[in-house]
Parts: structure tokens; sequence; C-alpha cells
């Protein structure tokens, strides 16, 4: 009995320590009420084009979207035009040709978003010696996900007086540690929003996420159609078994 007290212990520490307050390690982020959340919760198809236009414009110059193919856009929201043309607007390296070398060529919808750098090394050399992180997983990898991703953007502020921040840091208190490589990337005006949707630090956080949400689960919306046609199915099932067990039974005294 001591055996297992003491194994149940050990799992219950194991467990908290496995927490994602704990593993954040920064504060706790408030809870957002997203578009997605929920049973009937959805993207929001316009959030998701202003969430990309802040990527390509603002976040794209350090991180990448490695699953994230051109035509997968078309998924997103936008025409095949569009995505043709934001593929024809990058150049991807391809080859060898008949004479065995490399060339460059305009994108097209099967390729992949290309990252920003060739290789880790040369990530590392231009931010410092920090790795910015692929973000195509970023809401599924972090503890509390989305709200995370979102307090994070948000969250760049002063320093206390007695937090000393090391060279080349920013103070941020959802990162673990409470410093951050990154510096602050979102500020207001920093893009320009077709749609006339005003471009503050926390509408284009919101619409970010939004985007970074999709990039982990580009199938969401279709996964909970599904969901919710197979539990209308299975209610009507269940009302004609009702109905049949009453109906054979009927007799029955």
């Amino acid at each position: 009995m001591k055996a297992l007290a003491k194994i149940l212990a050990l799992a219950v520490v194991a467990s908290l320590a496995a927490s994602p307050a704990f593993a954040a390690g920064g504060h706790e982020p408030e809870k957002h009420d997203w578009s997605f959340n929920g049973i009937l919760g959805s993207y929001d198809k316009p959030a998701l084009r202003r969430g990309y236009q802040v990527y390509m414009e603002v976040c794209s110059f350090c991180h990448g979207v490695e699953f994230i193919a051109f035509r997968n856009l078309i998924d997103m929201g936008l025409t095949e035009d569009e995505a043709k043309a934001a593929a024809e607007a990058v150049q991807i390296e391809d080859g060898p040709d008949d004479q065995g070398l490399m060339f460059m060529r305009a994108g097209r919808l099967s390729d992949r978003i290309p990252p920003p750098f060739p290789n880790e090394n040369a990530a590392r050399a231009a931010n410092g010696g920090a790795l910015p992180p692929d973000l195509s997983l970023m809401t599924k990898a972090r503890p509390f996900g989305p709200d995370y991703v979102y307090a994070l953007l948000t969250g760049y502020e002063q320093a206390p007086d007695d937090v000393e921040i090391a060279p080349g840091m920013n103070y941020n208190p959802f990162y673990s540690g409470e410093q951050i490589a990154m510096f602050e990337p979102l500020f207001d005006g920093a893009v320009f929003f077709e749609d006339g949707t005003e471009a503050t630090i926390e509408q284009m956080a919101e619409d970010i996420t939004q985007f970074l949400m999709w990039t982990a689960e580009p199938k969401l919306d279709d996964r909970k159609r599904m969901g919710l046609g197979v539990m209308i199915f299975l209610v009507i099932l269940t009302g004609m078994f009702i109905a049949v067990k009453r109906r054979v039974w009927a007799d029955v005294h």
C-alpha cells in the first residue's frame, strides 16, 4: 500500500509539472472568445485573410509556415487567382535543369510558402543566435494555444525595476522566463487592411492568431460540420430504434 501511495503521489506531482500553467513558464493568458471555439464555432474568414496579410508583411521575414502550400490558401478564403498571384510573387529554387544547375522560378500553387532562411545557421546568424520557430503548429505546440499567442503578441511592456533584462532580450511576462529575444513585432498601423479594418496591435494580434490556428488545424471547420452531422444522424437513428422497439414489443405484457 505504501508503494502504491508513493506511486500515486509521484503521478500527481508529474501531472502538476506538466500542467499548462507550469509549462508556459510565464503568466497565464486571459481566455479569449475566439470564433472557432465551441462545437458550432468556425473560422472568421475575413480575419484569416487579414491574418495572412499580417504574416506576410510582418512575420514572414523571420518565421516560416512550412506545412502550408499556396493552394491551401484557397481553403482559407482566397480565390484561386489570388492564391496564384501570391505564389507568383515569390521566387522558388528549383532544379536541377538539363545542365545540372539549380534555378529560380515564380511560385506555383503546388509550392509551399518558402521559409525566410535557407537553413538553421542562416536563421541564427540573422537573429543574434536565436532561432525563430516555424509557426505552422504554434497554436498547438504551446500551452493555452491561441490565447498564449495573442497574449504574447500584445504582452510586451516595460520591465519592472527589480527585473534585469539580458542584452538583446525584451520583457514579456507571458514568455517562459519573461524575457524573449524577439522584439515587439506589432505596432499600430503596421499594415493597411483593404477591408477598412483599423490595424491596431490588438486587431492584428487577433487576426494573426486566427491565421496561425488555421495553419495548425486547417480542416477544423470540416471536422466540426462532419461531427455535427454525425450527432444529428445518431439522434435520429436512436429515435428510430426506440420507435421500432416500442412497435415490436407493443403486444407483450
